[in-house]
């Protein structure tokens, strides 16, 4: 499959008010997602094994703060928000503009926090709670992955 042809069919699911779209043909899979979670989510014991294990072992002290971080926004209790997608976050809308949220910043339900592009697409991401934001796990322009913890909000 051409990357026309997926730009199209990601344009046209985008359009329609299919919640989930899966394609598979020959050796291609693509697996597309409007909800709030996913089929590929792992509970949350799992989550806080493979960022404790990611943690464990890295090796140089630079990487273990940030895992660390991770690790400690899965143990707390607090509300997270985690990436949908992978790709790029942009924590402002663009490098002349602030940040859309600083640590302190309130924020309420359905409030833009950050953008993922993936593919070219810019994907605003939402909080799905009101509260403060008490951590931002993710620095700008960072590359992030599914599932992964980007804002701690109490």
């Amino acid at each position: 499959m051409e990357i026309k042809e997926v730009k199209e069919l990601l344009n046209q699911f985008n359009d329609s008010t299919l919640t989930e779209f899966d394609l598979k043909e020959g050796s291609f899979e693509l697996y597309m997602n409007k909800n709030q979670t996913s089929r590929q989510v792992a509970t949350s014991t799992q989550a806080e094994s493979v960022v404790k294990t990611a943690a464990v072992e890295s090796n140089t002290a630079s990487d273990q703060p940030l895992e660390v971080e991770k690790a400690s926004a899965v143990e707390n209790k607090d509300q997270v928000i985690t990436s949908p997608i992978v790709g790029i976050v942009y924590l402002q809308p663009s490098p002349e503009q602030a940040a859309y949220k600083s640590v302190g910043d309130s924020v309420k339900k359905g409030e833009t926090v950050c953008i993922i592009e993936a593919m070219k697409l810019l994907n605003e991401i939402t909080s799905d709670f009101d509260g403060t934001v008490t951590e931002i796990l993710v620095e700008n322009e960072e590359v992030v992955e599914y599932g992964q913890p980007l804002f701690r909000i109490d």
